[in-house]
C-alpha cells in the first residue's frame, strides 16, 4: 500500500501505457453568420466592381433629417435602391422630381444591416442641357417671376452722377480690378467702397446675400455693382441661389448685376435692375464718361440760351394768351355793364335836354320880362338918359342949369351935351 501511495519526485515519470489508435469523426458543414454573408457580399461588390455611371429614372426620393438622400433608379425591368450622403448632396442645385431621367455615378455596395444592394451615389446629372441647373434655374426663375420680380416696371433707373459706388465681389478676382480700373479712367471723381465676399463654393451665395445687405443698408452706395469673372455653371451658382436674388430685391438703392461673360445668364441679372454683359461693362454703365461730360458741358451755354429764348417765348405766348383770354372775359363781363351805362348816359342826356329846354324857355320869359324894365328896351322906343359927369341920373329942370355938362345915353351909344337951360313947353 505504502509503496502505492509514494511519489518518486526525481525519478523519471512511469511511462503511460500506450492507448490504440482511435479513428477521426466524420467533417461537418462550414456554418455561416449572417453578418460573414453580408461582408462578403459587400467585399466582392466593391472590390470587383469599379465606380459607374448609371441611368434611370428618379424614384421615391426622400432627404433624411442628417441631409442624406434615399432613392431609386429604375427603367421598365427593374430598379437599384441607391443613397446619396450629405457632403455629396449638399453640391446639388436642386433635388430632382419625380420620374427625372438622370445619370448617377457611385459604387455598388451592400447595406450590411438590411442587407440591401444598394448604389452609394457620388454625383448626379439630370440628363439634357446643364440637367439639374437649368431644372433648378427654372423653378427659381418661376417662383419670382409669380412674385412680380421679373417685372421691368419694377427695376429703378440708376443715377445718372453717382457720388459713391459700391462694389460687391471677390476681393482676389479680377472682376474688382476691372471695375476699379473703369471707374477711375471714366470718373475718377467717383469714391469706390468694396465688400468683399467669397463668390463660389458652399456657403457663397449666403455670404454675398450678407455683402448686399450690408452695402445697400450702410446708405454709403448711391448704386451697388454685384459680380464675379467667368465660370463654369457651378462657379457662377451662388447667384443662382434665392438669398442673393431677395437681398437685391430688398436692396433700397439700385443693383447691377455682372456675372460672368456676356452670354452667362443668372437669376440675379433677372431681378437687378440693370444686367451687365461683364464686370467692365457693369462699371461703365453706372457712370458717365468725363470726357462726353466735357464735351456735353461745352454745349451747356448754347442749349442754355435756347432753353432761355424758348422759355421766354413760351412765357410771352402764355402771357399774351392770358392777356387775350382775360380781354374776352372782360369783354364779356363789362358788356352788359356797358350797354346799361349807354342806356343810362342816353336817359341823362335826355332828361338834362329837357330840363335844359325847360330851363332855357324860363329864362327866355324872364328875359322878356326884364326886357320890359330895362332902361335898353326904353331907350329903343325913342328915349334917352341924361347923366352927371358923376354917373346921376337928371331928371328935372332943376337937375339942369344953364351951361351944365352932361352924357346924354341913348339907344346906341353915348353923346356929350350942355344944357342951354329951360325950353318953354309949346303946349303949355
Amino acid at each position: 500500500m505504502a509503496d502505492d501511495l509514494s511519489l518518486d519526485l526525481f525519478g523519471e515519470e512511469p511511462e503511460e501505457p500506450e492507448e490504440p489508435p482511435q479513428q477521426p469523426a466524420p467533417a461537418g458543414p462550414k456554418v455561416w453568420s449572417v453578418s460573414q454573408v453580408n461582408r462578403a457580399v459587400r467585399g466582392l461588390l466593391e472590390d470587383s466592381v469599379e465606380p459607374l455611371w448609371v441611368g434611370g429614372e428618379v424614384g421615391g426620393w426622400t432627404r433624411s433629417r442628417a441631409g442624406h438622400r434615399y432613392f431609386t433608379l429604375k427603367d421598365d425591368r427593374a430598379q437599384l435602391r441607391c443613397v446619396m450622403f450629405a457632403r455629396e448632396a449638399e453640391r446639388l442645385p436642386t433635388d430632382p422630381d419625380e420620374g427625372t431621367e438622370v445619370r448617377a455615378l457611385g459604387e455598388l455596395t451592400l447595406y450590411e444591416a438590411r442587407g440591401d444592394y444598394q448604389l452609394v451615389v457620388r454625383q448626379l446629372e439630370a440628363e439634357g442641357a446643364e440637367g439639374l441647373w437649368r431644372i433648378a434655374f427654372e423653378k427659381l426663375r418661376t417662383k419670382l417671376e409669380a412674385e412680380g420680380l421679373l417685372d421691368p416696371a419694377r427695376k429703378r433707373p440708376l443715377p445718372a452722377y453717382p457720388a459713391c459706388v459700391g462694389v460687391v465681389t471677390s476681393l482676389e478676382g479680377a472682376a474688382l480690378r476691372d471695375i476699379v480700373s473703369v471707374l477711375a479712367r471714366r470718373a475718377p471723381w467717383t469714391r469706390v467702397i468694396v465688400r468683399g465676399t467669397r463668390v463660389q463654393g458652399e456657403g457663397a451665395a449666403l455670404e454675398i446675400a450678407r455683402a448686399v445687405d450690408a452695402m445697400t443698408r450702410s446708405g454709403l452706395a448711391d448704386v451697388v455693382i454685384v459680380g464675379r469673372g467667368g465660370g463654369s455653371v457651378e462657379d457662377l451658382w451662388a447667384f443662382n441661389e434665392e438669398p442673393v436674388a431677395r437681398a437685391i430685391v430688398a436692396s433700397p438703392v439700385p443693383v447691377v448685376s455682372a456675372v460672368g461673360h456676356e452670354v452667362d445668364v443668372t437669376i440675379s441679372d433677372l431681378v437687378a435692375d440693370l444686367r451687365a454683359p461683364t464686370p467692365s461693362a457693369a462699371a461703365e454703365g453706372v457712370v458717365p464718361d468725363r470726357d462726353a461730360i466735357v464735351h456735353r458741358l461745352g454745349r451747356v451755354p448754347v442749349q442754355l440760351a435756347r432753353a432761355l429764348r424758348g422759355s421766354a417765348e413760351r412765357r410771352r405766348g402764355a402771357v399774351v394768351g392770358r392777356m387775350s383770354r382775360l380781354a374776352r372775359t372782360m369783354e364779356r363781363r363789362f358788356a352788359p355793364r356797358r350797354q346799361a351805362l349807354d342806356r343810362a348816359l342816353a336817359r341823362l342826356e335826355r332828361d338834362a335836354r329837357v330840363a335844359l329846354d325847360g330851363r332855357r324857355r324860363r329864362l327866355g320869359t324872364l328875359a322878356a320880362r326884364l326886357e320890359a324894365l330895362s332902361p335898353l328896351a326904353t331907350l329903343q322906343r325913342g328915349y334917352s338918359v341924361a347923366r352927371s359927369s358923376d354917373g346921376q341920373v337928371l331928371r328935372a329942370l332943376d337937375d339942369l342949369p344953364a351951361g351944365t355938362t352932361f352924357e346924354l345915353r341913348v339907344t346906341d351909344g353915348r353923346v356929350a351935351a350942355e344944357s342951354l337951360g329951360p325950353v318953354p313947353d309949346p303946349e303949355s
